[in-house]
């Protein structure tokens, strides 16, 4: 167990994560690539880059960093979570 303390207090759980997501996206790209899936690959980008941000903050967070670092983090996740819905969504014509 003090392998995980150590993990959370130094923020190192969340390089993990990152290096997890940043290792699922080139396989998601590499198999797409391969014609195994069909991977819109801009939308994984930019929901990874909302997820990212959010670990980032948490990262900042348990290292004490600055409040303006999280908050930057928080935007930046606010900016990617805009983008993320944007393009999932689609107006309806009302004409």
């Amino acid at each position: 167990m003090e392998i995980l303390k150590n993990l959370i207090d130094s923020g190192r759980i969340i390089d993990i994560a990152i290096a997890v997501m940043a290792l699922e996206l080139l396989v998601l790209i590499a198999l797409d690539r391969m014609g195994r899936l069909k991977v819109n690959i801009s939308g994984l980008i930019v929901n990874l880059g909302a997820g990212g941000s959010l670990a980032m903050a948490v990262r900042a967070s348990l290292t004490e960093s600055s409040y303006l670092v999280i908050a930057g983090w928080l935007v930046s996740a606010l900016v990617f979570h805009a983008l993320d819905v944007s393009g999932r969504v689609k107006l309806r014509n009302t004409d």
